[in-house]
C-alpha cells in the first residue's frame, strides 16, 4: 500500500530533528552540514560526515526564516512503511490508535500530528498519497523528532486502507463537528482509527460513508471548529483516558 517517495533528498533542520534523526537506525544520512559549535555534544557515527559551514550557507540551503540552530542533515526520506507492518507489529494486543487524515495538506499541520502522535502512542498516521504534503524540512520540524518515532504511511486509496483496518479488528471513527455524539460520553472501541478532515470541507463522501460512526469534541459554538493538529491531540487525549498505556484487553 505504501508508495516510496524516491531518491529525492530531504534536509532536516534544528538541533532537536537532527538528534532524533541520528538516533533512528532507519534513517539514512549522507551528510551534515553545522556552523561552528552546533554539533557539540551530539552523537554522530564516524560514517556520516560532518562539514562545517557558515550560517549564510545553511541559510542558502533552508531559508532565513528557517529555525535551523546552525544544523542541517542532508537524508534520505523514510523508508516506506506499509500499513501491514503495522498491523503485524500489533498482532494478538487488543488495543491500539492510529489517525488517518483526509484532505489534510498543510505540513505544519501534519508534523505537529505527527508529535502529538508520538506523545499519545498512535501506532501511525495515515495519508493518502495523493493530495498529502511530502517529508520535508518543515514537516519534520513541526514534528520536532516524531517523523522518526510515529510512521507515517502513505496508502493509495484512504477507504480501502479503513477497510484494511476494521479486517482486523479496528472501528473507524470520524471525527466531525455536526456529529450528535461527544467523543467523551462513548465508550471508545479498543482498537480506533480516528479520522480526521480538513477544516474547511472535513472528510470527503466517501471517507465519511466508510466510518462506523462520527462523533465530535464538545466545544462552544462560540468558533465553529479547532485547528486540525488540536482536535487531533484532544482526540488521542481522550483515548488514552480510556485506554492508558499498557491496556492490553478491551
Amino acid at each position: 500500500m505504501a508508495k516510496s517517495k524516491g531518491d529525492k533528498e530531504i534536509l532536516l533542520y534544528g538541533r532537536h530533528p537532527v538528534t532524533m534523526a541520528l538516533q533512528n537506525p532507519r534513517r539514512q544520512i549522507r551528510e551534515i552540514l553545522a556552523v561552528k559549535g552546533a554539533v557539540d555534544g551530539l552523537s554522530v557515527p564516524p560514517k556520516i560526515p560532518v562539514r562545517i559551514v557558515g550560517r549564510e550557507q545553511i541559510e542558502a540551503l533552508v531559508g532565513r526564516e528557517a529555525v535551523h540552530q546552525g544544523l542541517v542533515a542532508r537524508c534520505m526520506p523514510s523508508a516506506g512503511v506499509r500499513l501491514d507492518d503495522i498491523l503485524t507489529e500489533l498482532g494478538e494486543t487488543a488495543a491500539g490508535v492510529v489517525l488517518l487524515l483526509d484532505q489534510v495538506t498543510d505540513p505544519h499541520n501534519i508534523g505537529a500530528i505527527l508529535r502529538s502522535a508520538a506523545a499519545f502512542g498512535a501506532l501511525a498516521v495515515i495519508v493518502p498519497e495523493a493530495g498529502a504534503p511530502d517529508e520535508t524540512g518543515v514537516l519534520a520540524k513541526s514534528a520536532s523528532g516524531a517523523l522518526e518515532v510515529v510512521p507515517l504511511v502513505r496508502v493509495a486509496n484512504l477507504a480501502r486502507a479503513m477497510a484494511r483496518l476494521k479486517e482486523t479488528g479496528f472501528w473507524c471513527i470520524g471525527m466531525d463537528g455536526h456529529a450528535t455524539g461527544v467523543i467523551g460520553d462513548q465508550k471508545l472501541p479498543a482498537r480506533a482509527a480516528f479520522v480526521m478532515g480538513s477544516e474547511g470541507d472535513g472528510m470527503r463522501r466517501l471517507t465519511a460513508e466508510t466510518c462506523d460512526f462520527v462523533t465530535k469534541l464538545p466545544m462552544s459554538p462560540a468558533i465553529e471548529s479547532l485547528n486540525v493538529s488540536n482536535a487531533a491531540a484532544i482526540t488521542l487525549y481522550e483515548y488514552r483516558r480510556q485506554y492508558p498505556f499498557g491496556t492490553r484487553k478491551g
